[in-house]
């Protein structure tokens, strides 16, 4: 009686495949959706004259329809199940041979066979199919109540090969929705990663805002030689903390919201912004020498503080590549409806293979001195384009620069 029940509580049919809850669920999925295997059963059915086809998952004890197609009505549809015992197929997994016959009612080995004459079987045809690897999955099934010619040496050719074509698609498939798993599990890895750059480079402000403030109450007080030379050191530290903290940030809005945005305004206070960042980076490099010349002789349309930005992020690269001593050029002009910003120092000239990826993220050249994350270039590259400007690079006569243009007019 216990059997019975389990047995009951096992077969499963149509409908449970409908729910989503079948037990072979995956497997009638990958059949049922296959345009490749809807073709092959109708061939099968046209080619040997059968007028049901079906694909069916065979396990030990279970055989389930994963794709049906049904002429005869015998009522089978995807998910629906049979008992093993009441098949061919079982066979078919045991020896890994196929099953054929043309006529039950002549056929040496079938004539008279339990199972045919149950349901009315008059002519068979059960082919194994096989993973890529050898193992088991189920079979490819042909049946009809007539007489028809499976045993024909063409038939059995065709049914082997369009067996061994569903196992191969079976393995395809397999690997595939891994692999999308695997991508949509790195997906969330990334977003989450910048998901955690964004929270730990907000919360990085804090601090910094607390060193700052304390550095200037320090700089207000009557200097000691031992303050003259911690409190340089100190405030170009925080330059540089806070540099990276901002670039992370906007790396990780740019990533998180589908790229930099910009609010452009007419008449921007261009000059005024890269006169701060500039003043900035003098205060935090006493020892460095940078001269500014700034000839904006028109209203410009742009983000002021985004440009800044960018200048601040090639100016900061130019620190850590020139040569100890040389000053560094910033220049700014509105040439041919364009506004033209360079930063240029002296030092060795960047490699062209290295010229190639220098403004893709986390990007470092091979001959920087100090800490830097590689995103400083790519930001102001970024910058760039969101006003449809570009970031150029012109390396001659041991000098280095990066021209910054954009539309003197940004819509």
């Amino acid at each position: 009686m216990g059997e019975e029940i389990q047995r009951r509580a096992t077969v499963q049919d149509h409908a449970a495949f409908l729910a989503g809850t079948h037990d072979f669920q995956a497997d009638i999925e990958k059949l049922a959706g296959s345009e490749l295997v809807g073709t092959i059963l109708e061939t099968v059915m046209l080619a040997t004259g059968m007028r049901f086809a079906a694909v069916a998952r065979v396990t030990t004890d279970r055989w389930v329809a994963c794709r049906t197609v049904d002429e005869v009505n015998f009522g089978l549809a995807e998910g629906d199940e049979i008992e093993i015992q009441s098949t061919f197929c079982q066979s078919v997994r045991e020896t890994s041979q196929k099953v054929l016959f043309s006529d039950s009612a002549t056929d040496k080995v079938y004539k008279n066979h339990p199972i045919a004459a149950k349901f009315g079987i008059v002519s068979y045809a059960s082919i194994p199919i096989h993973r890529s690897d050898g193992t088991f999955f189920g079979t490819l099934c042909a049946i009809d109540t007539e007489p028809r010619d499976v045993q024909h040496p063409r038939a059995v050719a065709m049914l082997e090969m369009f067996a061994e074509i569903i196992g191969r698609g079976l393995e395809t498939e397999e690997r595939l929705e891994a692999h999308e798993r695997l991508v949509e599990y790195e997906r969330e890895m990334a977003r989450a990663q910048e998901e955690l750059v964004a929270v730990l480079g907000h919360d990085l402000r804090n601090p910094i805002a607390a060193l700052d403030a304390g550095v200037r109450q320090l700089e207000k007080e009557p200097p000691s030689e031992r303050s003259q030379k911690l409190l340089p050191l100190m405030r170009s530290s925080l330059h540089r903390m806070n540099d990276l903290v901002e670039n992370i940030l906007l790396h990780a809005k740019s990533r998180l919201g589908g790229g930099i945005r910009i609010s452009a305004t007419p008449d921007a206070p261009l000059a005024e912004a890269i006169r701060q960042v500039v003043d900035e980076i003098r205060t935090a490099l006493p020892d460095q020498e940078i001269t500014l010349d700034l000839r904006f002789d028109r209203p410009i349309s742009c983000d002021a503080p985004r440009v800044a930005q960018a200048v601040s992020n090639l100016l900061s690269n130019a620190t850590r590549h020139t040569t100890d001593g040389a000053p560094i050029a910033v220049q700014g002009l509105v040439r041919d409806s364009e506004v033209h910003i360079t930063v240029a120092n002296r030092g060795k000239a960047i490699p062209e293979d290295v010229q190639k990826n220098l403004f893709r993220p986390f990007q470092r050249g091979s001959n920087a001195t100090g800490e830097g994350l590689g995103l400083g270039l790519h930001i102001a590259s970024s910058i760039a384009s969101a006003h449809n400007g570009r970031v150029e690079l012109l390396c001659a006569d041991g000098t280095t620069t990066f021209a910054f243009r954009l539309p003197w007019l940004t819509s």
